[in-house]
C-alpha cells in the first residue's frame, strides 16, 4: 500500500510540474501582436514577407521568417496576403492565414 502512494504522489508531483512549466512559457512569450504581410518568397525554411509595421516593435520591412507550423508553406504561395501572431523578441510566424483577395469596389451604374 505504501508503495502506490509513493507512486501516486510522485506522478501528482510531476503533473504538477508540467503543469507549472507549460504556465510559465505562456507568460515568457507575452502577449502577441497581429502581422499582416504579403509574401514574397516561399521556402523549405519559411516565408519571405514584406511585412506591416508592428506598432512599438519592428518597422514596415522584407525579412524572412520561420513558422510554426511547417504543413503552412504548402497552402501559401507568392502574392498572398497574410496574418499571423508574433510575439516580443522571438521572429516566428505563428498560426499563418492566408486573407482573402481584396475585392474591387463595384461602381453603381447611374
Amino acid at each position: 500500500m505504501s508503495t502506490r502512494r509513493h507512486v501516486l504522489a510522485a506522478a501528482l508531483a510531476l503533473t504538477g510540474l508540467l503543469a507549472a512549466n507549460t504556465n510559465a512559457q505562456d507568460k515568457t512569450k507575452g502577449k502577441g501582436m497581429t502581422f499582416h504581410g504579403k509574401v514574397e518568397a516561399v521556402t523549405d525554411k519559411g516565408l519571405t514577407v514584406n511585412g506591416e509595421k508592428l506598432e512599438g516593435w519592428m518597422d514596415a520591412m522584407t525579412m524572412s521568417y520561420p513558422v510554426d507550423k511547417p504543413e503552412v508553406l504548402k497552402k501559401v504561395k507568392v502574392g498572398d496576403t497574410i496574418m499571423a501572431t508574433v510575439y516580443k523578441g522571438e521572429i516566428i510566424l505563428h498560426d499563418v492565414m492566408v486573407m482573402p483577395p481584396d475585392k474591387p469596389d463595384k461602381k453603381k451604374s447611374k
